[in-house]
């Protein structure tokens, strides 16, 4: 089942994302973060248990940001990370948010999911503010993805 996270979620939110980031698959988080960020958060439950999140972070008028799309090991490909993204493209619409961006390295997910690989500096200087806190700025190898929404 798809929702919005609660405070009871972050920790999960936490555990997922950084065991992903352990592995190389995206960057970590910070519990401040994620709790500062919450109701940016969509979390996907099985049984009581959260296996999948997803975030859809406004950053500008017309900008927003698809982060920390995750899914633990054992949920994987069964459409719930599609699900989790469809949520976030949905309420970025209700929002009349005209473009979504992303930083990955699932490059071949994200393009199913309708997203374009961009060179990093078309994306406007306002994203990098949380750039700068990351430990691979500014050597990021993260491949920046844009949709155009309608």
């Amino acid at each position: 089942m798809l929702r919005k996270a609660k405070i009871k979620d972050i920790k999960s939110i936490h555990s997922i994302i950084n065991h992903a980031a352990a592995r190389g698959e995206m960057l970590p988080r910070s519990l401040g973060e994620l709790y500062d960020n919450m109701r940016d958060y969509f979390v996907f439950e099985l049984n009581g248990v959260v296996v999948g999140t997803g975030a859809l972070h406004i950053c500008w008028e017309d900008l927003a940001e698809i982060r920390s799309v995750c899914v633990t090991k054992g949920h994987r490909k069964k459409g719930i990370g599609r699900t989790i993204v469809d949520a976030c493209i949905d309420e970025a619409i209700t929002y009349d948010i005209k473009k979504l961006f992303l930083l990955t390295y699932q490059i071949e997910f994200f393009e199913k999911c309708g997203f374009s690989t961009v060179d990093k500096r078309e994306l406007p200087q306002k994203i990098w503010s949380d750039c700068i806190k990351c430990p691979k700025f500014p050597a990021c190898d993260e491949i920046a993805m844009v949709r155009e929404l309608r």
